[in-house]
């Protein structure tokens, strides 16, 4: 029979993240496509002791329903060291535990925005977003990214095209997928420009922890005066993504209605990965095993951008992240992307092309996202080595 889906998915595309972990078997096949943390940042051991005393002593409390806002000791835990961290946490907000930030972004575009309405984002972004919004309806006008973030004046324009737009949505601290951070002086004028034309700020900030150099920058979350900031956070890149816990904070009266909706979409996160999460946070030091986390990645990033320094063509350019786990590469506008991608998989070494990221599926794209988190370092400089001669071979055929 013919399936006649909804005109929501009819226009849907599987990610091309996802599609490209289908050709990854291959031996000797090297994936810079990865959003994943490295395994090695898994605290194995602890969780493994703070599960058998959750079984041997709380086992009912893990196996049983909870509360849709989320198992208390952990959002307790949560909203201190929001405070203590980041600076996060008025008399008026409130905290909900969700499952992974995925889902804090889908409530969050699910409560506040009708069929129809726009939501402005970066342009690239998060494709985990984009695709959430793009499901529920929402209409996604892009704004592009500057060295020092979003683009102001383009910002200005879309607020001013799209005057009932429900909300921006940004990743302003090592950004998926260009790696760039907002400084704090467009941080400043974002806001302004929220308050000057009365939108709200969705400020989504699962890289936060992982600086691995530079100076911290404060969130938006932290310097909201007026309620109009939701903080999307998540402890997949620090703990474990495979546990999807993750946490929304905002106005009250936002998360009421967000609880709601959660309630329609799975009741309550799993109730024994929080117990393990908030017994970590209790029994463990989160700060010391951070820092294990970011020297890790600060060696990675730092075998990549050297490999890319040695090998890649001058007219190829590159992001230089202070944290998280990407970079983002620019073709010249006169190569084939879809080419170059394609001559890559044929060598085995795998990329996401920037067409997976744009708001617009229509737009051309002349980039293309790295990940340093996953790779071995032998894996990083030998797929780094092949990506420059493909560059460097199309270039040659470009001026011939």
């Amino acid at each position: 029979m013919e399936y006649k889906v909804s005109e929501k998915f009819r226009s849907l595309k599987p990610s091309a993240i996802r599609e490209i972990f289908k050709s990854l078997g291959t031996p000797g096949s090297i994936s810079f496509a990865a959003g994943n943390p490295n395994p090695d940042s898994f605290p194995v051991a602890a969780m493994k002791k703070i599960a058998d005393e959750i079984f041997e002593k709380e086992s009912v409390t893990a196996l049983q329903y909870g509360i849709t806002e989320g198992y208390a000791p952990l959002r307790k835990l949560v909203a201190e060291r929001l405070k203590r961290v980041y600076g996060i946490g008025k008399e008026d907000d409130e905290l909900i535990i969700v499952t992974g930030g995925q889902q804090g972004i889908e409530l969050t575009c699910k409560v506040m925005c009708n069929e129809g309405n726009v939501v402005l984002c970066e342009n690239p972004s998060f494709i985990g977003a984009l695709n959430a919004f793009r499901s529920l309806g929402a209409r996604l006008v892009g704004v592009p990214l500057k060295d020092s973030g979003i683009d102001l004046s383009a910002l200005e324009d879309a607020l001013r095209a799209n005057p009932n737009a429900k909300f921006l949505y940004t990743i302003p601290t090592f950004q998926n997928p260009a790696g760039i951070t907002t400084n704090l002086e467009t941080r400043k004028a974002v806001l302004k420009l929220a308050e000057k034309y009365d939108i709200l700020i969705l400020e989504d900030n699962p890289y936060g922890d992982l600086r691995f150099t530079g100076e911290d920058v404060p969130t938006y979350k932290s310097m909201d005066t007026e309620g109009r900031v939701i903080y999307c956070g998540s402890f997949s890149k620090v703990l474990s993504a495979g546990m999807r816990i993750g946490f929304l904070c905002g106005n009250s009266d936002i998360i009421s209605k967000i609880v709601v909706a959660k309630q329609v979409e799975d009741v309550h996160t799993n109730n024994f990965f929080q117990m393990i999460c908030a017994k970590y946070l209790e029994e463990y030091d989160l700060e010391a095993h951070i820092a294990g986390i970011r020297e890790m990645y600060r060696k990675k990033a730092g075998l990549m951008l050297g490999a890319l320094d040695r090998y890649m063509p001058k007219e190829v350019g590159f992001t230089r992240p202070e944290g998280g786990i990407f970079l983002w590469c620019s073709l010249p506008e006169r190569l084939s992307l879809d080419e170059f991608v394609k001559r890559a998989g044929d060598r085995n070494v795998f990329v996401v092309p920037g067409t997976a990221f744009v708001a617009d599926p229509a737009e051309v794209s002349h980039s293309f996202r790295l990940n340093y988190s996953m790779p071995s370092d032998e894996e990083i400089d030998r797929g780094i080595k092949i990506l420059a001669e493909i560059a460097g071979e199309m270039l040659s055929e470009d001026r011939s």
